[in-house]
């Protein structure tokens, strides 16, 4: 028992025996070991009232609306799915350069036109070539649904919380008019237009963290999809090109997936002709 009570800290002599006869047991002494409750100050106790009012430092903000109903999806899909995640570094230089030449054309007036939009593309164009990964995962029937259509997805950051609108049929549009189809996506989105309609029935997503200046994530997948992409920053680094070292513009992609649905090899195969078509994106408009 002296042992015991050495090894945890505790001095016997201030020890309440419970034992027969007024002995020591080993309970007493983990007991004394054990830190004692502090009361919490007046100043940090708060009425569960909900309505986000400042005390003591601190808000409460009730979780409600679209917030909660992203927490609930968020946390039945990691811990539903079997998430994977691998990162490729990749010089998207001539994506850059490229942005900058839709800019100019006719097609392209008064539509914003970003990287996004490349990346947008390169990713439809990797799942019409590797079309398994477009799927869903039907538990009820043990099943693998591998759908036809692309949804594609792009999280957006509004007042209202992280919400997922996505785009209907996006693998049948030009670039042009995936180029507006994002704008008008994202505008109705800062404007809390997006309805329900416009959420549902996503089959894949691209997370954009660049846009916060972050180089990357692991993001986690969205209810019912097999896989989503994230975009880091893009930014001027060294790089070896051609065998010198140049500025070039360097950004990182990463895509989760669902291990349940898409294996390593598929994994690594869309996420490497995504890398590809960035890094050479002539390569958008060569299909198969």
């Amino acid at each position: 028992m002296r042992k015991l009570a050495r090894d945890l800290g505790v001095d016997l002599a201030t020890v309440t025996p419970s034992g027969p006869g007024g002995v020591v047991t080993r309970e007493d002494v983990h007991a004394a070991a054990r830190p004692a409750a502090v009361p919490a100050p007046v100043e940090a106790v708060f009425s569960a009232t909900g309505t986000g009012e400042t005390i003591a430092g601190e808000r409460r903000v009730p979780v409600k609306g679209v917030r909660k109903a992203t927490a609930q999806a968020m946390v039945a899909s990691a811990f539903s799915a079997p998430h994977v995640t691998e990162w490729v570094t990749v010089d998207v230089t001539r994506t850059v350069r490229l942005v900058r030449k839709l800019r100019e054309l006719p097609d392209f007036a008064g539509i914003k036109v970003s990287p996004l939009l490349v990346v947008a593309r390169a990713l439809l164009v990797a799942i019409s070539r590797h079309p398994d990964v477009n799927a869903s995962w039907d538990e009820p029937n043990q099943e693998i649904v591998i759908r036809d259509r692309i949804n594609l997805g792009i999280a957006a950051a509004t007042p209202r919380g992280l919400i997922v609108p996505n785009i209907k049929d996006a693998g049948a549009k030009s670039l042009a008019a995936l180029a507006t189809a994002l704008n008008e996506l994202v505008a109705t989105a800062r404007e809390g237009r997006t309805s329900p309609a416009d959420m549902s029935g996503g089959t894949v997503t691209i997370t954009n963290v660049g846009v916060f200046g972050v180089d990357g994530g692991t993001p986690i997948l969205n209810p019912g999809e097999a896989a989503i992409l994230a975009v880091g920053a893009i930014r001027e680094q060294p790089w070896v090109h051609k065998g010198k070292v140049k500025p070039r513009h360097v950004t990182t992609l990463s895509l989760s997936f669902d291990h349940r649905m898409v294996d390593g090899e598929l994994g690594s195969r869309v996420l490497a002709d995504i890398a590809e078509m960035l890094e050479r994106p002539k390569l958008l408009f060569v299909r198969g």
